[in-house]
C-alpha cells in the first residue's frame, strides 16, 4: 500500500467530518483554517525535513509518489492538512457548553 492509498484512507475519514459539520451548519470557518493550515504546513516541512534529514525518518522509495518539499515526501503534509481541518469539524459538531451563573450549580470550594 502506497502512502498516498494509506493518506486516502484518513482524508476520507476527515471528509465525512468535515461534510457532517457543514451539513449541521456548524461548519468552521474557513479562513482562520487557512492561516493555521501555512502555519502548520510551514513548521511540518521544517521539522520533517530535519527529521528526515538526521536519519530519524526513513521512507519507502517504492511507496511515495516522487514529489519533494525539500527531502520531505509530499504525502507526509496529508497529516497536518487533516489535523487542521478535522479537529475544528470535531469541535463544532459536540454540543455547546454553557457557563452556570447560579452559585448552587457550582462545583468549586466554598468559603467559610
Amino acid at each position: 500500500m502506497t502512502y498516498w492509498a494509506l493518506n486516502a484512507f484518513f482524508l476520507g475519514a476527515v471528509a465525512l467530518v468535515v461534510l457532517a459539520a457543514v451539513l449541521t451548519r456548524r461548519g468552521p470557518r474557513w479562513r482562520p483554517l487557512g492561516v493555521a493550515a501555512v502555519v502548520l504546513l510551514a513548521t511540518t516541512a521544517v521539522f520533517d525535513n530535519v527529521m528526515i534529514g538526521i536519519g530519524l525518518v526513513a521512507y519507502n522509495p517504492d511507496l511515495i509518489s516522487g514529489a519533494f518539499v525539500g527531502i520531505a515526501p509530499l504525502e507526509d503534509f496529508a497529516y497536518a492538512i487533516a489535523a487542521v481541518v478535522l479537529l475544528p469539524s470535531l469541535w463544532h459538531l459536540l454540543p455547546a457548553r454553557t457557563i452556570s451563573t447560579d452559585p448552587s450549580t457550582s462545583t468549586g470550594s466554598t468559603h467559610a
